[in-house]
């Protein structure tokens, strides 16, 4: 509750002084103007800094959890309620606000510099352990939304007197021009973490020199500006603090890639072959080495393994090869394996691949494993490689172009994957499809999340494309939706082939052999997914996603 006050009369200073009192202005070592500068200046820093640190945590929680809908949405509401409380606790310090503000700044650069560092080594050793650990990374998250919220929302109330007792003006103007800078700095932070923190230096190191920025400026401004407000032992004390702040800082900072390397041997294993950072996703390349099947990894989830990758390839796309299939479209799949069991099949002419990483087709073509799985697919003159927005690439798409697209996106409960299961890009492939065409749909464990599962059945009935659900049985490790820390949880691959009129689940009697898949094994498999079924699901739309 806000409590009543009456206004001051025009050209009384407010009283924003603490125990100097109104009439105590802060003794300066520069002009009242260069001062009110500075303080707005570091106004600026801090705030960059804040937003930095939120981003942060809301890329890394959604690439280590995924949905990144969710995450946002924690980290977000948690922060701006803990930032209400911070700024309440700032009132009992307003009497101290350089020493608070100095002290504040230092905790919140290492806290906030140090979070990625921590909610990742808490995911990469932790993460396989069961029980409550596999709640570590969502329950660190909430602290750290907490604890940084609660720093930055104290800012405010002591800038506030800093500023005042800068040069005193009316609580609206210096309200007004404290939330410029701050405004401005948040501009700043939101447009660097995503263009030049993130591509350039990574989340960890990122993060880590946006703490240490973060804690020169507050000790700066506190021990530059105001350090004849500080008694000689808060100076002493404030500076310690942010000495061992930064160095701590720095010292991780020198550290980062070692640890990342450690990190990722502690979820991948020890043989890591390859591990890039691309524009769109990490792609981390593992075995191929003493014997060991080659894994690759897409932002910690487990896409290929090859001990059983074969079984989902030919599940996938032997199906839908029963027919015309002269022109094919595989949507993802730019590991090329999807396009090996294509090409096997005789009267094919032109398989597109199009997938949003141009330097995962890349790597499937000149990395030795990986390109020796798929058989050195993108050598055949018939596979032509397209990259960037799945979506926008359809649009302009003319109709009837393909005999058979094969979506092998990652599954529905992944929200950058969401709107490529929504009932408008259904639609879309509809267009493309040639009248007699068919589509076939990776649509998730049906096993582990049947809802998700028979929602893609919704909305490619809404669509228009009715269609016929089988799965791929169950075993540790299968499926390009696990993740490095989940190895051998349970799981399956729930597929589904739609086309104009149902279509007949059935291999092609004039195709090659699958060697794991049999026409007795697909009906079996078609009966034991249509079992899960549950009926009278709505469809998803991009407006309103249901996964």
């Amino acid at each position: 509750m806000i409590e009543p006050h009456a206004p001051a009369p025009p050209g009384t200073p407010p009283s924003w002084g603490g125990p100097c009192g109104p009439e105590a202005p802060a003794r300066l070592p520069v002009r009242p103007a260069v001062g009110r500068f500075l303080v707005l200046a570091g106004v600026f820093v801090c705030a960059a800094c804040g937003l930095v640190y939120e981003l942060e945590l809301v890329a890394l929680a959604s690439y280590l959890m995924g949905d990144s809908v969710t995450q946002a949405s924690v980290v977000l509401s948690v922060m701006v309620f803990a930032m209400g409380i911070g700024s309440l606790a700032a009132k009992r310090l307003r009497g101290l606000a350089a020493a608070g503000f100095g002290a504040l700044e230092a905790g919140l650069a290492l806290v906030g510099g140090s979070s990625a560092m921590v909610l990742y080594a808490v995911f990469a050793w932790t993460g396989g352990w069961g029980g409550l650990w596999a709640d570590g990374p969502r329950i660190l998250l909430v602290v750290f939304s907490l604890v940084i919220g609660v720093l930055i929302g104290a800012e405010v109330p002591l800038l506030m007197e800093l500023i005042q007792r800068v040069r005193r003006q009316d609580p609206g103007g210096a309200v007004a021009d404290l939330f410029a800078a701050d405004y401005v700095g948040a501009l700043v932070g939101g447009l660097a973490f995503p263009f030049v923190l993130l591509p350039f230096l990574g989340q960890l190191t990122g993060a880590l020199l946006t703490g240490t920025v973060n804690a020169a400026v507050g000790a700066a401004l506190v021990l530059g500006l105001f350090r004849r407000d500080l008694t000689r032992r808060a100076r002493r004390l404030l500076l310690a603090v942010n000495v061992v702040v930064l160095a701590l800082l720095v010292t991780a900072t020198v550290l980062a890639d070692g640890f990342e390397r450690a990190a990722r041997h502690a979820m991948y294993g020890q043989d890591v072959r390859v591990a890039v950072q691309t524009d769109v996703q990490e792609v981390v390349l593992t075995g191929d080495t003493d014997g060991r099947p080659l894994d690759l990894f897409l932002d910690g989830r487990l896409r290929v393994r090859g001990s059983d990758e074969r079984r989902y390839h030919e599940a996938l796309v032997h199906p839908a090869m029963n027919g015309p299939h002269a022109r094919v479209l595989v949507l993802g799949g730019g590991d090329g394996l999807a396009a090996r069991e294509v090409l096997r099949h005789p009267g094919v002419r032109r398989v597109d691949v199009v997938d949003p990483d141009p330097q995962l087709a890349r790597l499937a073509r000149v990395d030795p494993g990986l390109s020796a799985l798929n058989e050195h697919v993108y050598g055949d003159a018939r596979v032509h490689v397209g990259t960037g927005d799945v979506f926008r690439r359809l649009r302009s798409t003319p109709s009837t172009t393909y005999d058979v697209v094969i979506s092998d996106l990652p599954d529905p409960a992944a929200t950058a994957s969401t709107k490529l299961y929504a009932q408008e890009f259904y639609r879309l492939l509809r267009r493309v499809l040639a009248p007699a065409g068919r589509l076939v749909v990776h649509a998730g464990p049906v096993s582990a999340q049947p809802r998700a599962f028979w929602t893609v059945d919704a909305t490619l009935r809404a669509a228009g494309l009715p269609a016929v659900a089988y799965r791929v049985g169950a075993g540790p490790a299968q499926g390009p939706d696990g993740t490095a820390a989940a190895l051998r949880a349970p799981r399956g691959w729930g597929f589904l082939l739609a086309a104009r009129t149902p279509p007949a689940l059935r291999l092609d009697p004039a195709g090659p052999r699958p060697r794991t898949l049999t026409p007795q094994t697909l009906a079996r498999d078609a009966r034991a997914a249509d079992r899960t079924r549950i009926p009278g699901l709505p469809a998803s739309t991009l407006v309103h996603p249901r996964y």
